[in-house]
């Protein structure tokens, strides 16, 4: 079985499950390309926890996890079924950090949103595994690097977050009308992809406890997913971004591929 690529995607908006623009055209883009996993891993921004879990049983219900959107939005369903198999496996290769199934989660918007451009029929089995908000950077990049056998075994990793999210900030410019590329933003999003490019684990590691990481990033969770699909790929892998840019002039889009 050939070695299944890592990928994280910048999901942005619960509006692109709708939505026909260059992000959502990238995604079907990567659905064709890719070749189709046996199962998908996904770790979203939006499943935020103490302790680290991944879902389980075997149809994990579509969470419509926003509000103030559209009635289509929260009609949409995702009817990806789930792998208890998969699930094990997970827990097995994570039992340092005593990993655990819940039942009590399913696929937030994070992982739908992008997936239904990527595989609209919902054939693949889809995991979600959360995030450990006590747990410091460089100790996520580790859980990426024992995520990494299941790449041999035909899972997809797929990080979904975002490389820069203060929404709070976004939220004021643009309630004032400005939607212009903001300078802290461009400064972060383009200092990630070089640490990216040159393997700086260390500095991926620290730069949200910079002023810069802080004033991109008041809460990490849009930020860590990126470190486990960091993680996960080997030293070897050149990684190639695709869906540069920016959503409201604050919030990268980009994404990127390894493998």
């Amino acid at each position: 079985m050939p070695t299944t690529p890592v990928l994280f995607v910048g999901h942005g908006s619960p509006m692109n499950v709708i939505l026909d623009n260059a992000w959502t055209r990238t995604f079907n883009d990567l659905g064709t390309a890719l070749p189709t996993p046996r199962a998908i891993l996904a770790v979203s921004a939006h499943w935020y926890t103490r302790g680290t879990f991944v879902t389980a049983g075997g149809d994990p219900p579509t969470i419509h996890d926003f509000g103030n959107f559209p009635r289509q939005l929260f009609e949409f369903e995702y009817p990806a079924r789930g792998s208890d198999d998969v699930a094990r496996r997970v827990c097995e290769l994570l039992s340092s950090v005593k990993a655990a199934p819940r039942g009590d989660w399913g696929l937030d918007h994070g992982t739908w949103t992008v997936l239904h451009h990527m595989y609209p029929r919902a054939d693949v089995p889809v995991l979600q595994l959360s995030i450990d908000q006590q747990r410091p950077p460089a100790e996520h990049l580790a859980i990426g690097r024992a995520l990494a056998p299941l790449r041999e075994e035909g899972v997809l990793i797929l990080g979904s977050g975002n490389f820069t999210h203060n929404l709070r900030a976004t939220m004021q410019l643009a309630q004032r009308g400005d939607t212009s590329l903001q300078e802290w933003a461009l400064r972060f999003d383009a200092d990630v992809a070089q640490a990216i490019e040159q393997r700086d684990h260390d500095f991926l590691a620290r730069a949200p406890e910079t002023a810069l990481g802080r004033q991109n990033h008041p809460s990490l969770e849009h930020y860590l997913p990126l470190l486990y699909a960091v993680g996960a790929a080997s030293e070897a892998e050149t990684p190639r971004f695709f869906n540069p840019g920016f959503d409201l002039g604050s919030i990268s889009m980009r994404g990127v591929l390894f493998g």
